[in-house]
């Protein structure tokens, strides 16, 4: 499976995306430009057209929610900070936390309920095209045809730093102002066993970007 291959290039994308951002001084962007209109700007919202990812967040990933987490720290008497952030990690670590936090993203995505079968057949296709191999490629359709299941993403997470990485990444995708995917995202905190505290942090982040 080469699941840190196509989160690596979703990240540079998501980085592209911000520095135009930046520079243009625009509030949002449409998703569709992430791998331009392939498989993850598809998945990632594309499809409804709407420009509220936290691109930023995407881009740094593990740097962000490590910093997220050292400001919470100094604000509380918390201390749960163990676990590398994802840039940091091995080939092989990096590869089982790339899968959990595309599982993760897979699952923000699918929130709202508004991915039919033919947006499966084409994310399916497209995600061919991104160079995903045969046992990544049944990874993802199994993901995209299983129930939503926050337990099942937080039974993969090994580390507190890898679950506030897999709760930004959902932060990223999520619409807050959609009450079923709000839903979700407080569904996947308390899975995660994160505290109040550190899920605003992570939200205050990615919408600080």
């Amino acid at each position: 499976m080469n699941a840190q291959k196509i989160l690596s290039q979703l990240m540079k994308q998501a980085a592209r995306s911000s520095s135009k951002k930046h520079t243009a001084g625009d509030s949002g962007f449409n998703v569709s430009s992430l791998l331009g209109s392939g498989a993850l700007g598809m998945l990632l919202g594309g499809r409804r057209g709407r420009s509220s990812i936290k691109y930023a967040a995407l881009a740094g990933l593990g740097k962000m929610a490590w910093q997220a987490w050292q400001k919470h720290r100094s604000e509380s008497s918390s201390t749960a900070g163990e676990g590398e952030p994802l840039e940091q990690l091995d080939a092989q670590a990096r590869e089982q936390r790339s899968r959990v936090i595309l599982k993760a993203m897979i699952a923000a995505a699918r929130a709202d309920g508004h991915i039919d079968e033919r947006e499966q057949d084409m994310l399916a296709g497209q995600m061919r095209e991104l160079g995903a191999d045969d046992e990544l490629q049944a990874w993802v359709e199994q993901q995209m045809a299983s129930r939503l299941d926050a337990s099942a993403i937080a039974r993969d997470v090994d580390t507190p730093q890898a679950a506030r990485e897999v709760y930004l990444a959902s932060v990223a995708i999520i619409d807050e102002q959609n009450d079923m995917e709000r839903a979700w995202l407080d569904q996947l905190g308390r899975a995660l066993g994160l505290e109040a505290g550190v899920c605003t942090a992570l939200e205050r982040e990615a919408q600080a970007q």
